[in-house]
């Protein structure tokens, strides 16, 4: 299976706690006004790249144990995001997403395959950008609006329960 790809980054460390790879998807419908990110709206014009060789690239870096889907939007190419997570969560690695919908209407309103994805993150950061609520004072989100999520338990607790403290910035 391939996703539509707008970049890969094999050493973040400002899309979540540690040395993770992060996955940029190309194709986003939300358009968020001030998103750093505009050249990943249009959809149809990334590089395709085979899940396989996105999960062997994640593994190229020996220090990653995390990985985090971005954008874009990861949920617009959710079939393909899944079969990446569903690889690397079974070597160990933390599955983290950013997307501009919020865990409400993902887990109500989804697509099935939307479902599957959000079921098999570790963590999900939520919701859209908000220029007006922007901060650079923020760990790993742009703007106050949105919520850093420990999708396991949330899922298990039916309400969104906030990610562990190193996901907030505290160690």
């Amino acid at each position: 299976m391939t996703i539509d790809m707008a970049g890969i980054v094999t050493d973040s460390i400002v899309d979540g706690p540690g040395i993770r790879t992060a996955f940029f998807s190309q194709g986003c419908p939300h358009h968020c006004e001030g998103c750093h990110n505009p050249e990943t709206w249009e959809f149809g014009v990334g590089t395709p790249m085979e899940t396989a060789r996105l999960a062997d690239i994640a593994r190229s870096n020996p220090l990653c144990r995390g990985v985090t889907f971005s954008g874009g939007e990861p949920f617009a190419q959710a079939e393909g995001f899944c079969e990446l997570a569903q690889t690397l969560k079974a070597e160990g690695y933390e599955i983290a997403s950013y997307t501009g919908y919020t865990f409400e209407r993902l887990r109500d309103h989804g697509t099935e395959a939307q479902k599957r994805l959000l079921s098999l993150l570790d963590v999900l950061v939520d919701g859209p950008f908000v220029l007006s609520q922007r901060s650079l004072d923020l760990v790993f989100r742009g703007s106050a609006n949105q919520r850093i999520i420990d999708v396991p338990k949330s899922l298990a607790a039916g309400d969104v329960i906030l990610a562990p403290p190193r996901w907030q910035g505290e160690y």
